[in-house]
Order: structure tokens, then C-alpha cells, then sequence
């Protein structure tokens, strides 16, 4: 088991999206390199310098790094600095925060693709992960329970997935 974390925005959709795929086996939401211990939801929306973002468990015997952050790049603007859909803020910045050294490649490798076909600059963050704090209760698989919640990922990619439930 590896975990990689992914912030793209607000994290009920990017939860609710990577959920979807065979061998990822387990999603939180939370908030991820900020300058303080513990952040509350209200903080991270009163600009504390946190990222909302996704912590990533997957089986490499079933899925990649490489095909995960293939398909993080599917739903995220990358080249726009802390906003995705409608929601902006330091809090909606995109970012890929990564606990094992050996990421990086992968990382890189992904990152040198997806630049290829931009006209601008990726403007995703890749640090080694500082801290991540699990978001509150009610945040987490928020658009299961709420499944009219917005989301700045369209509808029509939650259903591409292959994970059998």
C-alpha cells in the first residue's frame, strides 16, 4: 500500500472522482501544508495556507501513480493558481504532496507529459507533504451523503471508473 496526496480544488469532488477506480482503496479528505497544527474547516476558508486535499491510499498491484495522477490531471485546471470552477482561494490551490522520496520520479515523469500539450504553465504545487490534518466528519464522501453538493468536476467523470463495488 502507497499513499500519495492530492489537492485539486475543493475535495468532495476530487474524493467522490478518485473513489471510482480499481485500486484505490481508501480516500480521506483534509487539509494538507499549512502553517499550523489542526486547522478547522472555518480556518482553511479564512485563508489559513492550508490546501484542501485528498489523502490517497492505493494498491500498486492495481493501479499506478503514473495513471492516478493521469487521471487527477483529467479533472483539474493546472495551469490556474488557487482556483478551480468557482471557488477561489489559497485553500483551492492544486498540489501533489508526496511522503515517499521515490515519487518523485513518477511526479516528474507525469508532470514533463501533461506540460506537452499546455500552452501555459503548470501551476500545480510538488512538495513533499508538511503536514496533513483530516478534515471534520461531515467533509468526508460529502457528495455521497449530499449528491446535489457542488462540484467543479463534471458529472459525466464520476462514472468513468472501473471499481467494482
Amino acid at each position: 500500500m502507497q499513499t500519495i496526496y492530492l489537492a485539486g480544488g475543493c475535495f468532495w469532488g476530487l474524493q467522490k472522482y478518485l473513489d471510482q477506480f480499481d485500486g484505490i482503496e481508501a480516500t480521506e479528505v483534509g487539509y494538507a501544508n499549512g502553517p499550523t497544527a489542526h486547522p478547522t474547516y472555518e480556518d482553511v476558508c479564512a485563508s489559513s495556507g492550508h490546501a484542501e486535499t485528498v489523502k490517497v491510499d492505493f494498491d500498486e498491484e492495481k493501479i499506478t501513480l503514473d495513471e492516478i495522477l493521469e487521471r487527477y490531471f483529467q479533472v483539474i485546471d493546472p495551469t490556474s493558481v488557487n482556483r478551480q470552477g468557482n471557488d477561489q482561494g489559497i485553500q483551492y490551490r492544486t498540489g501533489i504532496y508526496y511522503s515517499e522520496e521515490g515519487h518523485i520520479w513518477a511526479i516528474s515523469r507525469v508532470v514533463a507529459e501533461v506540460q506537452k500539450s499546455l500552452e501555459g504553465k503548470i501551476a500545480v504545487e510538488i512538495k513533499p507533504l508538511a503536514n496533513y490534518y483530516p478534515a471534520e466528519e461531515y467533509h468526508q464522501k460529502y457528495l455521497d451523503k449530499n449528491p446535489g453538493g457542488y462540484c467543479h468536476i463534471p458529472q459525466s467523470m464520476m462514472s468513468i471508473g472501473n471499481k467494482s463495488e
